[in-house]
């Protein structure tokens, strides 16, 4: 039987909300109640399904993450859109196997770390907004790479990319935190994709066209 572990202490509540969606929500709900008391029903419809959508996108659901030793989960919601080999890159030094994982505007997008380890650094980098499903969206959009190492010491790089609509990026960890695989650590705004650069060693267990669910679903083993 497989095992499974909190790397989060789960919620005490149904309907767990990220707490970035709060202000976003408490507007939207405030408007919608002036909407009704001023006799706006149109408005106070449209305004209470808002905050209805709202609340969905920033939804925080616990997650029991896999206990296997050297297993990569995936750190977001959403579709695989890309799996290969990348040459040198800012993210990676040498060759990696790079997984892309396109999170739409139904998916959680709160993001998990991939792996327990040592955060090296966190980088931030201005820059465009492309649609987040085309390729060049992962070095020339606006992004946050979070620079990972394994307690046996293999590197792994994790990056939040903005999209076409997502312009807001949060990074909840800083260099030198020690985290957890599965732990949350940030969430991207509206939908984007995130892109992990793994060592070449990897056995990787997804494919593109795959579904997977961060924290839960495994990407790879190391070995």
């Amino acid at each position: 039987m497989e095992k499974f572990s909190w790397s989060d202490p789960p919620g005490q509540i149904a309907f767990p909300i990220c707490r970035a969606g709060y202000p976003l929500i408490f507007g939207s709900a405030f408007a919608t109640v002036i909407f009704a008391l001023l006799g706006l029903t149109l408005l106070a419809l449209i305004g209470l399904i808002a905050t209805f959508c709202i609340c969905g996108f920033f939804r925080d659901p616990d997650r029991v993450i896999p206990d296997k030793q050297g297993v990569v989960v995936s750190p977001a919601d959403g579709k695989v859109i890309a799996v290969g080999s990348v040459e040198n890159n800012p993210f990676f030094a040498g060759d990696s196997i790079k997984v892309s994982i396109f999170m739409s505007v139904f998916n959680v997008h709160v993001n998990r770390i991939p792996h327990e380890g040592r955060v090296k650094d966190v980088n931030y980098y201005p820059g465009k907004f492309f649609a987040a499903n085309r390729e060049k969206a992962s070095q020339k959009n606006e992004h946050n790479a979070v620079f990972l190492e394994t307690d046996n010491g293999k590197e792994i790089c994790v990056v939040q990319v903005a999209g076409l609509i997502a312009r807001r990026i949060i990074c909840t960890v800083q260099p030198g935190n020690q985290v957890l695989r599965g732990q949350r650590f940030g969430i991207i705004c509206f939908g984007s994709r995130l892109d992990v650069y793994l060592p070449r060693t990897i056995d990787i267990e997804v494919a593109v066209g795959d579904k997977v669910k961060a924290g839960t679903s495994i990407l790879g083993q190391l070995s």
